[in-house]
């Protein structure tokens, strides 16, 4: 699997097609153009202005389209749910590790899961857990799961 290296450059002027070709002959390819301006304030509360990199989306959500706020992301959301399952059954870290790969879930950037980035994962089901783990959906899926011998 090949890696995707990228780089963001503050623009103090627009770029010129020489700049652009160049950067293209370069094996660089353009991906995103971000504008700003200038506009009068609406009484809107001020959204606080975070350092690019300082703060990590919490696993299960990403940017929403409008980019003002986070949404879920479906198949993060489906590896808590999946790995919730795993944790009921008292399932090994490396097991569930193993059982994700299978599924062909990877972490967030396209890595193969291990024991190590299951268990940094726990804290953040446990914050997810009272919203994923409830529901019709859970009632009938819980039927389904062994029970666990616990003090076996």
């Amino acid at each position: 699997m090949k890696k995707i290296d990228r780089i963001r450059e503050k623009v103090t002027i627009p770029p010129t097609s020489v700049y652009l070709s160049k950067m293209h002959d370069a094996g660089w390819r353009l991906v995103a153009l971000e504008w700003e301006r200038e506009i009068e304030f609406s009484g809107e509360p001020e959204i606080p202005e975070v350092e690019p990199g300082s703060e990590e989306i919490p696993f299960g959500l990403r940017i929403a389209g409008d980019c003002r706020h986070l949404e879920d992301d479906p198949l993060e959301m489906q590896t808590l749910k999946f790995l919730g399952e795993m944790i009921v059954q008292d399932i090994s870290f490396r097991s569930m590790a193993e059982a994700l790969n299978a599924r062909e879930y990877r972490t967030r950037d396209g890595q193969p899961w291990n024991a190590a980035g299951v268990f940094k994962l726990i804290p953040r089901l446990i914050e997810v857990a009272p919203r994923v783990l409830t529901g019709s959906e859970w009632e009938s899926r819980k039927k389904q799961l062994t029970k666990v011998a616990w003090n076996s």
